[in-house]
């Protein structure tokens, strides 16, 4: 048992080093559970991933607005803000989260054909690049004749 105590101490240290206080909810957590939780948070959640820090508060805004957890809305509102999230990105990240929530609330209990939809899906995806694509190759020839005229 030492060893656990040991492992918490040097979590606690980190923590407070790290973030100014350990957390009264963090020292509620089993030992083991916050050895764990805190190495995917400093490692996964606040360290530099291939998604920016602030587009990460930005999914942890929505999620939160879509699970009800205030307690997270909080935390990943300020979050985003500190890594420099704008109040608009704010809001949208929240309306994206509530527009996603809609649409699933509405499929799931509408029973919608899982393979129907991907199908649909992938079909709008294809579309969608073909158009994109297209308007790429219009807005090369459209600058290619400004710089000649």
């Amino acid at each position: 048992m030492a060893i656990k105590s040991e492992k918490i101490g040097d979590v606690y240290r980190e923590v407070e080093q790290m973030l100014g206080q350990v957390p009264e909810w963090l020292k509620l957590m089993p030992e083991t559970a916050a050895v764990g939780f805190w190495t995917t948070m400093r490692d996964f959640h606040l360290g530099e991933t291939a998604i920016p820090n602030k587009y990460k508060e930005l999914i942890g805004i929505a999620v939160a607005g879509a699970t009800r957890c205030r307690y997270c809305a909080l935390f990943h509102t300020e979050a985003a803000r500190l890594f420099g999230a704008t109040d608009m990105e704010i809001r949208e990240a929240s309306m994206m989260g509530a527009h996603t929530m809609n649409a699933s609330t509405f499929v799931n209990a509408m029973h919608i054909d899982y393979d129907q939809f991907k199908k649909e899906t992938l079909s709008i995806v294809s579309h969608v690049k073909n158009q994109m694509a297209q308007q790429g190759k219009a807005s090369q020839q459209q600058k290619g004749q400004q710089a000649r005229a």
